[in-house]
């Protein structure tokens, strides 16, 4: 098989790559956003223009926002270990949830103060022009931040980067409205300019909330669509072995998903055979879905979700076999190897038994008597495999009583 010399890897590995090219995208992100914040409430302020020191403030808020990514982007590349055995990423969620609470928090303070500037139009000073045409100009600024930044969060699957990205877009429409409000403002509509102020406040809140709620569902372990679910459940039937799939479970992690899936084997083959089908659909899966960051799988017999089950109340394996031995009418140490299959209500045995009893006709005839007679009742064996030696050969020896010598 083309899978059997592939290592299997217990997380996926960090990929520096992807972090060096977002701390470069957040280093220009801050270069940006530090000029046009100055600029914005320096020109603002002196050109009365209230839409475009609100516009500031949220250049600040990017800039904020920036230095919570490159914190974020610091930690969220450091391994597993002992305290974190899924890793760091995570710490984007975080980030990107106070990004959401600083962006709802700005745009909350614009709303305020600017609700109270409306009920001043005769006390405030005209706008002076200088402040559109920073207003414009920061449109063209910000709309190319937004493209570079999308870009290069898309590429690296980085919900972190793409919410910054987003940010930044949302500056650009805010800078927008700005200069909507100032221009009107300057043709005489002084009230303009303040409820662009108003329009911008909410913008940036609701943007706000919009990250803040995003970053809230992943950290409560919402899983993926069920479109998503279906390719994952696809391939892990395609896995040579499985024989079905239930129980699969998702959630987020950052950019990446963690699952735990249940896949049904045949219920005869041997746990190390099982362990090894689990191990080619996990890899099988990994391969495939580059998001997937890690994949439990439980091994089972039948679809637990469907079977009567009783598996709680069935006895422990030594019970059991001193209950097949009383069936049997044997001793326990008349018994060979036992092997158990827990199947629904009951379990099935194979056992064999010693070489001795082969030389005690009557009573290997009494064993088979016993067995036919007994197994139909049984409250625990639904069906038992009975085999026993012929030095130098082997017979199989069924509840019937005859023997087939292979």
């Amino acid at each position: 098989m083309e899978h059997e010399n592939l290592p299997i890897s217990t997380l996926t590995p960090i990929d520096e790559s992807r972090f060096e090219e977002a701390r470069k995208v957040t280093w220009v992100s801050i270069g940006v956003n530090l000029v046009l914040t100055l600029v914005q409430i320096g020109v603002g302020l002196l050109a009365h223009a209230q839409s475009l020191v609100a516009d500031g403030f949220h250049s600040l808020s990017d800039l904020v926002a920036d230095l919570l990514v490159l914190v974020a982007n610091f930690h969220s590349r450091h391994p597993a270990d002992e305290g974190h055995p899924y890793g760091h990423q995570r710490v984007e969620t975080a980030a990107s949830l106070a990004l959401g609470l600083i962006l709802a928090g700005t745009g909350a303070a614009i709303l305020w103060y600017a609700a109270g500037r409306l009920q001043q139009l005769d006390a405030l000073p005209a706008v002076a022009p200088l402040a559109f045409w920073t207003a414009l100009a920061t449109i063209g600024a910000k709309e190319m931040l937004f493209r570079y930044m999308l870009r290069v969060g898309e590429a690296l699957r980085s919900p972190m980067l793409v919410a910054n990205a987003w940010h930044a877009r949302s500056d650009a429409a805010s800078s927008l409205v700005a200069a909507a409000g100032i221009g009107g403002s300057l043709l005489g509509v002084r009230w303009l300019d303040p409820v662009a102020a108003v329009i911008v406040g909410f913008m940036i809140l609701r943007m706000g909330w919009v990250f803040a709620w995003d970053a809230l569902r992943e950290l409560m372990d919402e899983g993926l669509s069920e479109q998503e679910l279906a390719a994952i459940r696809d391939t892990l039937r395609a896995a040579p072995g499985v024989v079905g799939v239930h129980d699969l479970r998702t959630r987020r992690m950052a950019q990446k998903v963690l699952i735990d899936a249940h896949i049904q084997v045949d219920p005869r083959i041997s746990v190390s055979e099982g362990h090894r089908i689990g191990e080619l659909a996990r890899l099988a899966v990994l391969r495939k879905h580059a998001d997937v960051l890690d994949l439990l799988v439980h091994v089972d017999p039948e679809d637990d979700m469907l079977a009567d089950s009783r598996g709680g109340e069935l006895p422990a394996r030594e019970e059991l076999v001193a209950h097949l031995a009383a069936l049997l009418g044997v001793a326990p140490h008349e018994l060979g190897g036992v092997t158990l299959h827990y199947l629904g209500r009951n379990v099935e045995a194979e056992a064999s038994l010693v070489p001795g009893l082969m030389d005690d006709a009557a009573r290997l005839a009494s064993i088979h008597q016993r067995l036919a007679e007994r197994l139909e009742d049984d409250p625990l064996f639904s069906a038992v495999d009975l085999y026993c030696r012929l030095a130098p050969k082997w017979g199989n020896c069924d509840a019937a009583g005859t023997i087939t010598v292979h």
